[in-house]
């Protein structure tokens, strides 16, 4: 069965990795006509047999390309498409916008038809294995338009971003580089440098390690061949924040040299506050700026647990959040912690003790 689609005719997608591979199942899914590219005769093939499209032919007419190679090969591929084709739009969705486009402006190409974008939505393995249609869903879809846009373009390539439920946003190259840099790539860097300590601990201390380290070290899984490309590409921006990062790092450090020196508290105080202000402004479910409460539920590590805590959830009328779970090593329970908003945390807690769940912790614990 397909869904009414803005978008019509072929779409080509080059390069058949996670983005691209994930961008082709949501089309097809929705009766699109996807041709993909890759450089890679397996990868290609592979995402073939997973769903996402079909081989793209000599004959192919393309309203729109999608261009979803690595960074460092983007402005070569966006060059070729746009001389390949040149009745089509061409879009990317590299994670850098600015160094393509200098890159594209130096070579003199005429970028009339090309209008940069990029999807902010991933997973922590790529390759054309892990794609999925739904990883747009409700995610941001910045899109860097100029003057020279032509409005049927640019509703061509925000048609893209809708047509996989994804949120169009315009910002400049600059814009864009400048947020993803405090959002995304310094992220990055600190899980890497976070969880490069954990490499050499001793399996005793590894015992200990929580929810706070899983979270944090999350995104350190991601791969250093891409990696190494992002940052290089927008290095000025990472660098300027991780610049004052260093700073706050290293004035909390003089402070705990000598806790017991004027100011010291003040300064680690001041430190954990700006960073709970700094929480409550990300935006939360529905792009709200919303704060949640949590309470923890032990839960048996049986099958069928998880279902019956969020049935019985459903039945009480109260609406999760978000939820995270955490198995401690040896035990046999989880720990769930649910996010409710303040005003269902009783009526949760109170329903489900009367049916029997452990309540492990509370909002004032």
């Amino acid at each position: 069965m397909t869904t009414k689609t803005r978008l019509s005719g072929t779409v080509r997608i080059v390069g058949a990795g996670l983005l691209g591979a994930s961008i082709g199942h949501a089309l097809t899914a929705k009766g699109v006509d996807v041709a993909l590219a890759d450089t890679s005769p397996a990868q290609l093939r592979l995402a073939i047999d997973y769903g996402a499209g079909r081989a793209a032919r000599e004959d192919d007419a393309p309203a729109l390309v999608v261009v979803a190679v690595p960074p460092d090969v983007t402005a070569d591929v966006i060059e070729a498409e746009l001389a390949r084709f040149p009745e089509a739009v061409v879009t990317d969705v590299a994670s850098v916008k600015l160094e393509p486009l200098r890159t594209l402006r130096e070579r003199g190409v005429d970028l009339t038809r090309y209008i940069g974008s990029h999807p902010l939505a991933g997973r922590e393995r790529g390759g054309a294995i892990s794609a999925r249609a739904d990883i747009f869903i409700g995610r941001p879809w910045v899109v860097c338009r100029d003057e020279e846009t032509r409005p049927a373009d640019l509703a061509l390539v925000e048609g893209l971003a809708l047509d996989l439920e994804a949120m169009p946003l315009e910002m400049t190259p600059e814009e864009h580089d400048r947020a993803v840099a405090l959002t995304s790539h310094v992220p990055q860097v600190v899980s890497s440098l976070l969880a490069a300590r954990l490499a050499d601990a001793d399996d005793g201390s590894l015992r200990l390690a929580g929810q706070g380290v899983r979270d944090t070290t999350r995104i350190a899984a991601s791969a250093p061949e891409l990696w190494v490309q992002i940052l290089g590409a927008n290095s000025a921006p990472v660098v300027a924040v991780l610049d004052a990062l260093a700073g706050d790092l290293a004035e909390v450090a003089d402070a705990l040299r000598d806790p017991e020196r004027a100011g010291s508290r003040r300064t680690v105080a001041e430190t954990i506050r700006h960073g709970n202000e700094g929480v409550e402004r990300l935006p939360g479910k529905h792009g709200q700026n919303r704060r949640f409460e949590s309470f923890v539920v032990m839960i048996d590590d049986t099958p069928g647990q998880l279902g019956r805590l969020f049935g019985e959830l459903g039945e009480l009328e109260v609406n999760v959040e978000d939820l995270r779970l955490e198995h401690s090593p040896g035990a046999q329970f989880g720990l769930a912690e649910i996010s409710v908003t303040p005003a269902a945390v009783r009526g949760a807690v109170e329903g489900l003790e009367a049916r029997g769940w452990r309540i492990a912790s509370m909002p004032d614990d």
